[in-house]
């Protein structure tokens, strides 16, 4: 099983998410999980490929080529891939991937994760998606997206899709038996 991990290219103000996604990172290896994530060396992107090697894991880094100097690509990886663009970069980790996972970082982490769940929404996979919410990071969007059921814009069982969870644990058991809802309309 592979998963791609979206995270930050920095490493936030809360040492806590640096810490958090190297075990992160150390669990998915000790698992024998394959981690596909933005390929940079920097930020919590770094810290988890970092972990993972350390453990003897499987990493797979998918950079888009103007973002190979910024991220400042990996190098030390099990494969990098460099890309033409994010659309690329987006769908290659798709298909490498067996589902997904958002660590905290920035709006590039939110939008991988919202088009992946949106694209399982729309039946164009059927890999389960989810939020890590450790230490309460996306207490907030949580709550954003259960209002946005309450208000009719999302139907609960397209709500449902998202596994989110604080552990990484009960996360990893929801993808083993994970099974995309019955499309029941828009």
């Amino acid at each position: 099983m592979k998963l791609a991990i979206y995270c930050g290219s920095s490493e936030g103000r809360d040492p806590g998410h640096v810490e958090r996604t190297a075990a992160v990172g150390r669990a998915l290896a000790q698992r024998g999980i394959g981690i596909v994530y933005g390929g940079g060396r920097v930020g919590l992107m770094g810290t988890l490929a970092d972990a993972a090697l350390a453990e003897g894991g499987t990493v797979i880094g998918v950079i888009p080529k103007a973002l190979e100097a910024r991220e400042v690509a990996h190098r030390g990886l099990t494969e990098l891939h460099v890309v033409a663009d994010m659309h690329e970069r987006k769908a290659l980790m798709a298909e490498l991937s067996d589902g997904f996972i958002a660590l905290p970082g920035g709006i590039g982490t939110l939008e991988e994760l919202f088009e992946s769940w949106t694209w399982g929404l729309l039946g164009f996979h059927r890999k389960p998606c989810a939020l890590l919410n450790a230490a309460g990071y996306y207490d907030e969007l949580c709550r954003f997206i259960d209002k946005m059921v309450d208000e009719g814009f999302l139907q609960p069982h397209f709500r449902d899709m998202l596994v989110i969870s604080s552990e990484l644990e009960i996360l990893l058991k929801a993808f083993e038996t994970y099974q995309p809802p019955v499309r029941k309309g828009g």
